[in-house]
Protein backbone atom coordinates (compact mmCIF):
# COMPACT_ATOMS: atom_id res chain seq x y z
CA UNK A 1 0.00 0.00 0.00
CA UNK A 2 2.91 2.42 -1.09
CA UNK A 3 0.94 4.13 -3.93
CA UNK A 4 -2.01 6.66 -3.65
CA UNK A 5 -5.26 5.62 -4.94
CA UNK A 6 -8.45 8.06 -6.17
CA UNK A 7 -11.67 7.66 -7.20
CA UNK A 8 -14.58 9.01 -7.54
CA UNK A 9 -17.03 8.48 -4.21
CA UNK A 10 -20.47 9.41 -5.85
CA UNK A 11 -22.68 7.45 -8.08
CA UNK A 12 -21.52 8.34 -12.64
CA UNK A 13 -25.07 10.53 -12.52
CA UNK A 14 -25.51 14.25 -12.53
CA UNK A 15 -25.96 15.66 -8.93
CA UNK A 16 -25.78 18.70 -6.88
CA UNK A 17 -22.66 17.43 -5.89
CA UNK A 18 -19.74 14.72 -6.69
CA UNK A 19 -16.77 13.57 -4.40
CA UNK A 20 -13.58 12.88 -5.53
CA UNK A 21 -11.27 10.49 -3.03
CA UNK A 22 -7.72 9.87 -2.65
CA UNK A 23 -5.58 8.21 0.20
CA UNK A 24 -1.94 7.51 0.34
CA UNK A 25 1.59 9.04 0.77
CA UNK A 26 1.49 11.45 -2.15
CA UNK A 27 -2.40 12.76 -0.67
CA UNK A 28 -1.36 15.70 0.24
CA UNK A 29 1.55 17.08 -2.41
CA UNK A 30 -1.03 16.30 -5.28
CA UNK A 31 -3.84 18.20 -3.67
CA UNK A 32 -1.55 21.09 -3.13
CA UNK A 33 -0.87 20.95 -7.46
CA UNK A 34 -4.92 21.13 -8.21
CA UNK A 35 -6.09 22.56 -5.38
CA UNK A 36 -5.68 26.32 -4.60
CA UNK A 37 -7.44 27.89 -1.98
CA UNK A 38 -9.50 31.38 -1.98
CA UNK A 39 -7.65 33.03 0.32
CA UNK A 40 -4.24 31.89 3.13
CA UNK A 41 -2.14 28.60 3.04
CA UNK A 42 -2.11 25.41 0.87
CA UNK A 43 -3.46 22.13 1.99
CA UNK A 44 -0.03 21.27 2.99
CA UNK A 45 0.05 23.73 5.68
CA UNK A 46 -3.66 23.24 7.17
CA UNK A 47 -4.95 21.75 10.06
CA UNK A 48 -6.65 18.19 9.63
CA UNK A 49 -10.25 17.96 8.32
CA UNK A 50 -10.42 21.75 7.77
CA UNK A 51 -12.82 22.18 4.79
CA UNK A 52 -11.28 24.82 2.75
CA UNK A 53 -13.52 26.58 -0.07
CA UNK A 54 -11.07 27.47 -3.57
CA UNK A 55 -10.28 26.12 -7.21
CA UNK A 56 -9.93 23.57 -8.39
CA UNK A 57 -7.59 24.18 -11.93
CA UNK A 58 -5.60 21.30 -13.82
CA UNK A 59 -2.31 21.54 -14.77
CA UNK A 60 -1.70 24.48 -17.17
CA UNK A 61 -3.88 26.54 -14.20
CA UNK A 62 -6.95 26.59 -16.18
CA UNK A 63 -9.95 26.54 -13.58
CA UNK A 64 -12.08 23.29 -13.62
CA UNK A 65 -14.38 23.51 -10.81
CA UNK A 66 -14.53 25.90 -7.47
CA UNK A 67 -15.04 23.29 -4.49
CA UNK A 68 -14.57 22.43 -1.29
CA UNK A 69 -11.43 20.79 0.24
CA UNK A 70 -11.03 18.72 3.02
CA UNK A 71 -7.45 16.89 4.28
CA UNK A 72 -6.83 14.33 7.00
CA UNK A 73 -2.98 12.97 8.13
CA UNK A 74 -2.82 9.19 8.84
CA UNK A 75 -3.23 7.78 11.49
CA UNK A 76 -6.35 9.94 12.18
CA UNK A 77 -8.16 9.14 8.86
CA UNK A 78 -10.55 6.40 7.58
CA UNK A 79 -8.46 4.50 5.81
CA UNK A 80 -5.05 4.89 8.49
CA UNK A 81 -3.66 6.77 5.74
CA UNK A 82 -3.13 10.58 4.60
CA UNK A 83 -6.49 11.18 2.69
CA UNK A 84 -8.19 14.26 0.65
CA UNK A 85 -11.35 14.66 -0.67
CA UNK A 86 -12.94 17.40 -2.80
CA UNK A 87 -16.26 18.30 -2.90
CA UNK A 88 -17.26 19.77 -6.48
CA UNK A 89 -20.22 19.90 -8.34
CA UNK A 90 -21.83 17.32 -9.58
CA UNK A 91 -21.18 17.02 -12.84
CA UNK A 92 -19.57 13.95 -14.01
CA UNK A 93 -17.61 15.56 -16.99
CA UNK A 94 -16.05 17.66 -13.83
CA UNK A 95 -15.43 14.60 -11.68
CA UNK A 96 -13.63 12.76 -14.95
CA UNK A 97 -11.45 15.73 -15.59
CA UNK A 98 -10.48 15.88 -11.69
CA UNK A 99 -9.23 12.56 -11.55
CA UNK A 100 -7.56 12.49 -14.99
CA UNK A 101 -5.67 14.98 -13.13
CA UNK A 102 -5.29 13.44 -10.37
CA UNK A 103 -3.80 10.40 -12.43
CA UNK A 104 -2.02 12.45 -14.20
CA UNK A 105 0.06 13.52 -10.84
CA UNK A 106 0.83 9.76 -9.87
CA UNK A 107 -2.38 8.76 -8.62
CA UNK A 108 -3.85 5.43 -9.64
CA UNK A 109 -7.83 3.99 -10.05
CA UNK A 110 -8.69 2.53 -6.64
CA UNK A 111 -10.47 -0.72 -7.10
CA UNK A 112 -13.69 -1.95 -5.51
CA UNK A 113 -13.60 -1.18 -1.92
CA UNK A 114 -10.09 -0.61 -2.19
CA UNK A 115 -10.73 2.54 0.30
CA UNK A 116 -12.38 0.30 3.19
CA UNK A 117 -10.18 -2.44 2.36
CA UNK A 118 -6.96 -0.18 3.26
CA UNK A 119 -9.38 0.83 6.37
CA UNK A 120 -9.21 -2.41 7.71
CA UNK A 121 -5.53 -3.63 6.32
CA UNK A 122 -4.28 -0.29 8.27
CA UNK A 123 -6.29 -1.69 11.98
CA UNK A 124 -8.80 1.46 10.96
CA UNK A 125 -11.99 -0.95 10.94
CA UNK A 126 -12.54 -4.68 12.14
CA UNK A 127 -13.77 -7.12 9.29
CA UNK A 128 -17.47 -7.25 10.40
CA UNK A 129 -17.60 -3.14 10.50
CA UNK A 130 -15.73 -3.24 6.92
CA UNK A 131 -18.31 -5.16 5.59
CA UNK A 132 -20.98 -3.17 7.29
CA UNK A 133 -19.98 -0.73 5.34
CA UNK A 134 -21.55 -2.22 1.92
CA UNK A 135 -24.99 -2.85 4.20
CA UNK A 136 -25.38 0.44 5.38
CA UNK A 137 -25.11 1.43 1.50
CA UNK A 138 -27.53 -0.85 0.27
CA UNK A 139 -30.00 -0.70 2.89
CA UNK A 140 -33.97 -0.52 2.35
CA UNK A 141 -35.44 -0.48 5.53
CA UNK A 142 -34.46 2.13 8.42
CA UNK A 143 -34.00 -1.16 10.58
CA UNK A 144 -31.37 -2.79 7.84
CA UNK A 145 -29.88 0.90 7.99
CA UNK A 146 -29.54 1.16 12.17
CA UNK A 147 -28.69 -2.87 12.49
CA UNK A 148 -25.79 -2.07 9.72
CA UNK A 149 -24.72 1.47 11.41
CA UNK A 150 -24.91 -0.55 14.85
CA UNK A 151 -22.26 -3.42 12.99
CA UNK A 152 -20.09 -0.72 11.58
CA UNK A 153 -19.38 1.00 15.25
CA UNK A 154 -18.52 -2.48 15.95
CA UNK A 155 -21.91 -3.85 18.07
CA UNK A 156 -20.27 -7.63 16.47
CA UNK A 157 -16.98 -6.90 16.73
CA UNK A 158 -17.40 -6.27 20.97
CA UNK A 159 -19.24 -9.09 21.58
CA UNK A 160 -17.57 -11.60 19.87
CA UNK A 161 -14.24 -10.01 21.03
CA UNK A 162 -15.07 -10.66 24.94
CA UNK A 163 -15.99 -13.99 23.71
CA UNK A 164 -12.22 -14.22 22.37
CA UNK A 165 -10.68 -13.11 25.22
CA UNK A 166 -12.36 -14.98 27.87
CA UNK A 167 -11.27 -18.41 25.77
CA UNK A 168 -7.73 -16.70 25.24
CA UNK A 169 -7.60 -16.41 29.19
CA UNK A 170 -8.33 -19.91 29.55
CA UNK A 171 -6.04 -21.16 27.05
CA UNK A 172 -3.11 -19.35 28.51
CA UNK A 173 -3.88 -20.52 31.36
CA UNK A 174 -3.31 -23.90 30.53
CA UNK A 175 -0.25 -23.18 28.62
CA UNK A 176 1.52 -21.33 31.41
CA UNK A 177 1.22 -23.93 33.64
CA UNK A 178 2.52 -26.32 30.84
CA UNK A 179 5.23 -24.35 29.80
CA UNK A 180 6.63 -22.91 33.39
CA UNK A 181 6.06 -25.73 35.93
CA UNK A 182 8.19 -23.87 37.98
CA UNK A 183 6.74 -20.37 38.25
CA UNK A 184 4.23 -19.83 41.39
CA UNK A 185 1.12 -19.61 38.74
CA UNK A 186 -2.06 -21.15 39.93
CA UNK A 187 -3.18 -24.66 39.02
CA UNK A 188 -4.91 -24.94 36.06
CA UNK A 189 -8.19 -27.35 36.51
CA UNK A 190 -11.09 -27.42 33.88
CA UNK A 191 -13.94 -27.13 36.21
CA UNK A 192 -12.82 -23.53 37.20
CA UNK A 193 -13.71 -22.73 33.41
CA UNK A 194 -17.14 -24.78 33.53
CA UNK A 195 -19.16 -21.76 33.45
CA UNK A 196 -16.69 -19.64 30.64
CA UNK A 197 -17.50 -22.10 28.69
CA UNK A 198 -21.24 -22.30 29.12
CA UNK A 199 -21.68 -18.42 28.79
CA UNK A 200 -19.77 -18.32 25.48
CA UNK A 201 -22.29 -21.02 24.04
CA UNK A 202 -25.12 -19.66 25.22
CA UNK A 203 -24.39 -15.92 23.68
CA UNK A 204 -23.42 -17.58 20.34
CA UNK A 205 -26.66 -19.36 20.05
CA UNK A 206 -28.40 -16.42 21.14
CA UNK A 207 -26.20 -14.51 18.53
CA UNK A 208 -26.78 -17.36 15.49
CA UNK A 209 -30.46 -17.29 16.50
CA UNK A 210 -30.82 -14.02 15.03
CA UNK A 211 -29.83 -15.00 11.62
CA UNK A 212 -32.59 -15.78 10.47
CA UNK A 213 -34.61 -12.38 10.93
CA UNK A 214 -31.59 -10.93 9.81
CA UNK A 215 -31.39 -12.68 6.65
CA UNK A 216 -35.25 -10.69 5.96
CA UNK A 217 -33.85 -7.67 7.05
CA UNK A 218 -31.03 -7.71 4.91
CA UNK A 219 -31.93 -9.21 1.90
CA UNK A 220 -35.49 -8.95 1.81
CA UNK A 221 -38.30 -11.59 2.53
CA UNK A 222 -38.91 -14.10 -0.71
CA UNK A 223 -43.13 -14.51 -1.01
CA UNK A 224 -45.17 -15.94 -3.36
CA UNK A 225 -48.57 -14.88 -3.85
CA UNK A 226 -50.20 -18.45 -4.93
CA UNK A 227 -53.91 -19.30 -5.98
CA UNK A 228 -56.24 -20.48 -8.71
CA UNK A 229 -56.85 -18.16 -11.68
CA UNK A 230 -59.43 -15.33 -11.12
CA UNK A 231 -58.89 -16.11 -7.57
CA UNK A 232 -57.67 -12.39 -7.21
CA UNK A 233 -53.93 -12.75 -7.21
CA UNK A 234 -52.73 -10.18 -9.08
CA UNK A 235 -55.57 -7.63 -7.45
CA UNK A 236 -54.03 -7.90 -4.91
CA UNK A 237 -50.57 -7.28 -5.59
CA UNK A 238 -51.35 -4.11 -7.38
CA UNK A 239 -53.31 -3.34 -4.52
CA UNK A 240 -50.24 -3.96 -2.33
CA UNK A 241 -48.13 -2.30 -4.78
CA UNK A 242 -50.31 0.78 -5.29
CA UNK A 243 -50.60 0.92 -9.36
CA UNK A 244 -51.20 -1.62 -11.50
CA UNK A 245 -48.30 -3.39 -11.86
CA UNK A 246 -49.77 -6.78 -13.29
CA UNK A 247 -52.73 -7.28 -15.93
CA UNK A 248 -56.35 -8.13 -14.44
CA UNK A 249 -58.97 -9.71 -16.87
CA UNK A 250 -62.00 -11.88 -16.11
CA UNK A 251 -60.17 -14.19 -18.54
CA UNK A 252 -58.88 -16.83 -16.53
CA UNK A 253 -55.20 -17.79 -16.96
CA UNK A 254 -54.04 -14.20 -17.77
CA UNK A 255 -51.38 -14.37 -16.15
CA UNK A 256 -48.65 -17.25 -17.37
CA UNK A 257 -45.42 -16.04 -15.89
CA UNK A 258 -44.04 -15.02 -12.78
CA UNK A 259 -43.97 -11.26 -12.02
CA UNK A 260 -41.55 -10.34 -9.06
CA UNK A 261 -41.56 -6.98 -7.86
CA UNK A 262 -39.97 -5.24 -4.50
CA UNK A 263 -42.58 -3.72 -1.63
CA UNK A 264 -42.01 -2.66 2.12
CA UNK A 265 -44.66 -4.02 4.57
CA UNK A 266 -43.92 -1.77 7.90
CA UNK A 267 -40.29 -2.88 9.05
CA UNK A 268 -39.97 -5.85 6.30
CA UNK A 269 -39.19 -5.43 2.48
CA UNK A 270 -40.91 -8.09 0.73
CA UNK A 271 -39.53 -9.63 -2.64
CA UNK A 272 -43.12 -10.27 -3.85
CA UNK A 273 -44.02 -13.08 -6.61
CA UNK A 274 -47.76 -12.61 -8.24
CA UNK A 275 -47.55 -16.32 -10.14
CA UNK A 276 -49.38 -17.92 -12.56
CA UNK A 277 -52.98 -19.87 -11.51
CA UNK A 278 -52.85 -23.10 -9.97
CA UNK A 279 -54.80 -25.64 -12.15
CA UNK A 280 -54.70 -28.36 -14.94
CA UNK A 281 -54.15 -27.37 -18.20
CA UNK A 282 -53.55 -28.76 -21.51
CA UNK A 283 -52.28 -25.35 -22.92
CA UNK A 284 -48.33 -25.92 -23.10
CA UNK A 285 -47.59 -21.87 -22.05
CA UNK A 286 -49.94 -21.85 -19.49
CA UNK A 287 -48.54 -25.33 -18.11
CA UNK A 288 -45.20 -24.18 -18.06
CA UNK A 289 -46.39 -20.85 -16.06
CA UNK A 290 -48.11 -23.17 -13.15
CA UNK A 291 -44.88 -25.41 -12.74
CA UNK A 292 -43.13 -21.96 -12.22
CA UNK A 293 -45.67 -21.05 -9.69
CA UNK A 294 -45.13 -24.42 -8.08
CA UNK A 295 -41.53 -23.84 -8.33
CA UNK A 296 -41.65 -19.84 -6.39
CA UNK A 297 -44.14 -21.77 -3.78
CA UNK A 298 -40.81 -23.78 -2.89
CA UNK A 299 -38.66 -21.56 -2.59
CA UNK A 300 -40.71 -18.82 -1.12
CA UNK A 301 -40.52 -17.87 2.51
CA UNK A 302 -43.62 -16.53 2.88
CA UNK A 303 -46.81 -17.97 0.92
CA UNK A 304 -50.10 -16.09 0.52
CA UNK A 305 -52.54 -18.70 -0.61
CA UNK A 306 -55.32 -16.73 -2.14
CA UNK A 307 -59.50 -17.94 -1.97
CA UNK A 308 -61.76 -16.59 -4.18
CA UNK A 309 -64.26 -16.03 -1.35
CA UNK A 310 -67.27 -15.36 -3.91
CA UNK A 311 -67.29 -18.89 -4.97
CA UNK A 312 -67.54 -22.32 -3.54
CA UNK A 313 -64.00 -24.15 -2.39
CA UNK A 314 -62.61 -25.87 -5.14
CA UNK A 315 -60.01 -29.17 -5.63
CA UNK A 316 -57.51 -26.41 -6.89
CA UNK A 317 -58.37 -23.94 -3.70
CA UNK A 318 -56.93 -27.49 -1.59
CA UNK A 319 -54.07 -28.13 -4.08
CA UNK A 320 -53.13 -24.30 -3.20
CA UNK A 321 -53.75 -24.96 0.17
CA UNK A 322 -51.71 -27.75 0.89
CA UNK A 323 -48.79 -26.15 -0.92
CA UNK A 324 -49.43 -23.38 2.08
CA UNK A 325 -49.06 -25.90 4.65
CA UNK A 326 -45.75 -27.21 3.19
CA UNK A 327 -44.20 -23.35 3.19
CA UNK A 328 -41.99 -22.06 6.47
CA UNK A 329 -45.12 -19.13 7.06
CA UNK A 330 -47.77 -18.84 4.72
CA UNK A 331 -51.26 -16.45 6.06
CA UNK A 332 -54.65 -17.92 3.46
CA UNK A 333 -56.69 -14.34 2.30
CA UNK A 334 -60.11 -15.01 1.39
CA UNK A 335 -60.01 -12.43 -1.47
CA UNK A 336 -62.79 -10.35 -3.24
CA UNK A 337 -64.76 -9.32 0.44
CA UNK A 338 -66.80 -6.86 -1.32
CA UNK A 339 -68.77 -9.71 -2.60
CA UNK A 340 -71.37 -11.52 -1.35
CA UNK A 341 -69.32 -14.81 0.84
CA UNK A 342 -69.66 -18.45 -1.11
CA UNK A 343 -66.52 -19.42 -0.21
CA UNK A 344 -66.95 -21.60 3.73
CA UNK A 345 -63.36 -20.36 5.97
CA UNK A 346 -60.96 -23.24 4.66
CA UNK A 347 -60.32 -26.27 7.21
CA UNK A 348 -56.29 -25.27 7.72
CA UNK A 349 -54.12 -24.66 10.66
CA UNK A 350 -52.86 -21.50 9.27
CA UNK A 351 -54.67 -17.59 9.53
CA UNK A 352 -57.32 -16.94 7.67
CA UNK A 353 -57.85 -13.34 6.73
CA UNK A 354 -60.41 -11.33 4.21
CA UNK A 355 -59.37 -9.15 2.13
CA UNK A 356 -60.47 -6.69 -1.28
CA UNK A 357 -58.08 -5.38 -3.82
CA UNK A 358 -61.33 -3.18 -4.64
CA UNK A 359 -62.30 -1.66 -1.77
CA UNK A 360 -58.85 -2.28 0.42
CA UNK A 361 -60.67 -3.72 3.25
CA UNK A 362 -58.04 -5.96 5.18
CA UNK A 363 -55.08 -4.86 3.60
CA UNK A 364 -54.12 -2.77 6.68
CA UNK A 365 -54.58 -5.78 8.88
CA UNK A 366 -52.78 -8.45 6.14
CA UNK A 367 -49.57 -6.43 6.53
CA UNK A 368 -49.99 -6.59 10.23
CA UNK A 369 -50.54 -10.19 9.91
CA UNK A 370 -46.82 -10.52 7.76
CA UNK A 371 -44.73 -8.03 10.36
CA UNK A 372 -45.88 -10.27 13.10
CA UNK A 373 -44.58 -13.23 11.50
CA UNK A 374 -41.38 -11.65 11.32
CA UNK A 375 -41.11 -9.81 14.44
CA UNK A 376 -37.22 -8.38 15.00
CA UNK A 377 -35.56 -9.71 18.08
CA UNK A 378 -35.09 -7.98 20.90
CA UNK A 379 -31.29 -6.71 20.69
CA UNK A 380 -29.60 -3.83 20.69
CA UNK A 381 -29.20 -2.01 16.79
CA UNK A 382 -25.98 -4.10 15.43
CA UNK A 383 -26.43 -7.12 17.02
CA UNK A 384 -28.67 -8.89 14.48
CA UNK A 385 -26.02 -11.26 12.28
CA UNK A 386 -26.90 -10.61 8.62
CA UNK A 387 -24.10 -11.45 6.74
CA UNK A 388 -24.08 -15.54 5.81
CA UNK A 389 -19.88 -15.64 6.47
CA UNK A 390 -20.34 -13.96 9.58
CA UNK A 391 -23.07 -17.02 11.01
CA UNK A 392 -21.13 -19.69 9.36
CA UNK A 393 -18.44 -18.39 11.35
CA UNK A 394 -20.03 -18.07 14.60
CA UNK A 395 -21.93 -21.74 13.57
CA UNK A 396 -18.53 -23.18 13.69
CA UNK A 397 -17.13 -21.66 16.32
CA UNK A 398 -20.43 -23.22 18.31
CA UNK A 399 -19.96 -26.61 17.40
CA UNK A 400 -16.67 -26.43 18.55
CA UNK A 401 -17.37 -24.99 22.30
CA UNK A 402 -19.90 -27.91 22.28
CA UNK A 403 -17.67 -30.43 21.51
CA UNK A 404 -14.87 -28.73 24.30
CA UNK A 405 -17.76 -28.68 26.95
CA UNK A 406 -18.50 -32.48 25.94
CA UNK A 407 -15.23 -33.28 26.09
CA UNK A 408 -14.71 -31.53 29.77
CA UNK A 409 -17.66 -33.36 31.12
CA UNK A 410 -16.64 -37.16 29.95
CA UNK A 411 -13.48 -36.39 31.84
CA UNK A 412 -11.43 -35.81 29.03
CA UNK A 413 -7.66 -34.34 29.64
CA UNK A 414 -7.17 -31.00 29.19
CA UNK A 415 -5.61 -30.62 25.79
CA UNK A 416 -8.24 -32.34 23.90
CA UNK A 417 -10.64 -29.81 25.86
CA UNK A 418 -8.23 -26.93 24.64
CA UNK A 419 -7.95 -28.13 21.00
CA UNK A 420 -11.55 -27.43 20.58
CA UNK A 421 -11.30 -24.75 22.23
CA UNK A 422 -8.48 -23.06 19.81
CA UNK A 423 -11.27 -24.52 16.88
CA UNK A 424 -13.15 -21.91 18.60
CA UNK A 425 -11.39 -19.30 18.52
CA UNK A 426 -10.12 -19.65 15.10
CA UNK A 427 -13.17 -19.18 14.00
CA UNK A 428 -14.10 -16.46 15.86
CA UNK A 429 -11.26 -15.16 14.34
CA UNK A 430 -12.82 -14.83 10.71
CA UNK A 431 -15.70 -12.18 11.81
CA UNK A 432 -12.60 -9.80 12.80
CA UNK A 433 -10.14 -10.83 10.56
CA UNK A 434 -7.98 -11.82 12.88
CA UNK A 435 -7.29 -15.23 10.89
CA UNK A 436 -9.30 -14.51 7.73
CA UNK A 437 -7.21 -16.18 4.51
CA UNK A 438 -6.47 -13.58 1.87
CA UNK A 439 -8.28 -14.66 -1.13
CA UNK A 440 -11.64 -14.19 1.55
CA UNK A 441 -10.88 -10.77 2.03
CA UNK A 442 -10.46 -10.15 -1.46
CA UNK A 443 -13.67 -11.50 -1.86
CA UNK A 444 -15.42 -9.57 0.45
CA UNK A 445 -14.17 -6.58 -0.68
CA UNK A 446 -15.36 -7.43 -4.39
CA UNK A 447 -19.01 -6.49 -3.15
CA UNK A 448 -17.99 -2.74 -2.50
CA UNK A 449 -18.88 0.03 -5.21
CA UNK A 450 -15.65 1.83 -6.30
CA UNK A 451 -14.43 4.81 -4.48
CA UNK A 452 -15.65 2.94 -0.89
Amino acid sequence: MSDTIAAIATGAQISAIGIVRLSGPETVAIIDKVFVPLRGKPMSERADRSLVYGSLVDRSGDLLDLCLCTVSRAPHSYTGEDTAELQCHGSPTVLRAALDELFALGARQAGPGEFTKRAFLNGCLDLSSAEAVVDLIDAETVESAKNAAGQLNGAIFTKIEAIYASLTDMSSHFHAVLDYPDEDIEDFRLADYRETLEKAEAQLQALLATFERGKVLNAGLPAVILGRPNAGKSSLLNALLGYDRAIVTSVPGTTRDTIEEKLRIGRLTLRLVDTAGIRETEDEVERLGVQRSRDAAERAQLVLAVIDGSEALTEEDEAVLRAAESAPRALVLLSKSDLPRAAAVPETRLPVLSVSAVSGEGLEALQEAIEALYPLPAVPAGEILTNARHADAVGRALISLKAAREAMSVGMMPDAVLTELEGAMEALGELSGRTVREDVTERIFSRFCVGK
